[in-house]
């Protein structure tokens, strides 16, 4: 099984913005989570990162046909964007969305999440643990074999 993992704005930034949100851990850091859990249960992994809406369109557009689900942390987009719910419809790919605070015991205008719609299921409050969760999620869905 092959997983798309999407970061949003920001999540570059990790160890530095708001470690008493986001942890004290780097981007680095995650990616290497991220590697070693795809090891671990035998998944293909690959990770992408923008501070760019656009890029982030493209980057989950030209996952069609390529993976066979996608794992994201859209950032600050998960409250503003429409063209990523819309990118995500259109590929029609199994797709879990992540955040590593509890965005819902965050500020008010984080309580919207447009690209939730186009969602199998959301991970939030977890740290770095929710991208695992998100990845054993799609694996376990695909089914024995995957």
């Amino acid at each position: 099984m092959k997983i798309l993992v999407i970061n949003g704005p920001n999540l570059n930034m990790l160890g530095r913005r708001e470690p008493g949100i986001y942890g004290a851990e780097s981007y680095e850091d995650l990616l290497a989570f991220i590697r070693k859990t795809a090891e671990e249960e035998g998944l293909e992994v690959e990770c992408f990162q923008s501070n760019h809406e656009g890029d982030l369109v493209d980057r989950i557009q030209a996952a069609w046909g390529v993976f066979d689900g996608i794992v994201i942390n859209p950032g600050a987009y998960t409250h503003t964007s429409i063209a990523l719910l819309d990118a995500v419809k259109a590929v029609n790919i199994p797709t879990v969305e992540v955040h590593i605070s509890d965005v819902s015991k965050r500020e008010d205008f984080r309580q919207v999440s447009y690209i939730r719609q186009a969602c199998v299921k959301t991970y939030m409050g977890m740290g770095f643990e929710g991208y695992r969760q998100a990845m054993l999620f799609l694996k376990n869905r695909q089914g024995p074999g995957a």
